[in-house]
């Protein structure tokens, strides 16, 4: 269960903190949470939605109990679920799979952005440690991911 979900949950994560350490802390923090409460959990139902709902409200506790700001509302978080299911729906069903079209669009990435991308989001190094690792400036990283993100959204939208 863990291994089919992390990456996603780990993309949600980093989409509610906006930061890679704190998205770690919180995935890790949901699956000790999702493991002590197992009990909870209705296995006729979808895992995904359930492990989500864990990262959202350790998200909010962390909110609170650090006073940020909450960068996305209540319609914003919905619309994101919405868009996950939709991914899981694509992915469940067979059909065209947006992970599947994903690699292919990485796979047309020029070098110096697919090894970004590589480094950033598969071996999960911290911005530093991937500037350092492909031998460039960290402002020089954030623009590949940056121009590597749109490609992918382009690629994607095909």
């Amino acid at each position: 269960m863990a291994r089919e979900q992390h990456r996603e949950l780990l993309i949600y994560a980093r989409v509610l903190t906006r930061n890679e350490e704190q998205s770690r802390d919180l995935v890790q923090e949901s699956f000790v949470a999702a493991w002590q409460h197992m009990d909870r959990f209705d296995v006729s139902k979808d895992v995904g939605p359930w492990l989500r709902g864990i990262v959202r409200n350790k998200w909010k506790e962390m909110l609170r109990k650090a006073s940020w700001q909450v960068a996305l509302d209540d319609d914003g978080l919905e619309a994101l679920e919405s868009g996950l299911l939709g991914w899981q729906e694509l992915r469940r069903d067979g059909g065209p799979g947006v992970f599947v079209k994903l690699e292919g669009c990485l796979e047309k990435l020029p070098e110096g952005l697919s090894a970004s991308v590589q480094q950033f989001y598969y071996e999960e190094k911290s911005s530093e440690e991937a500037a350092a690792s492909l031998d460039i400036a960290s402002g020089t990283l954030r623009k590949r991911l940056e121009r590597a993100r749109q490609a992918l959204r382009d690629c994607l939208a095909k």
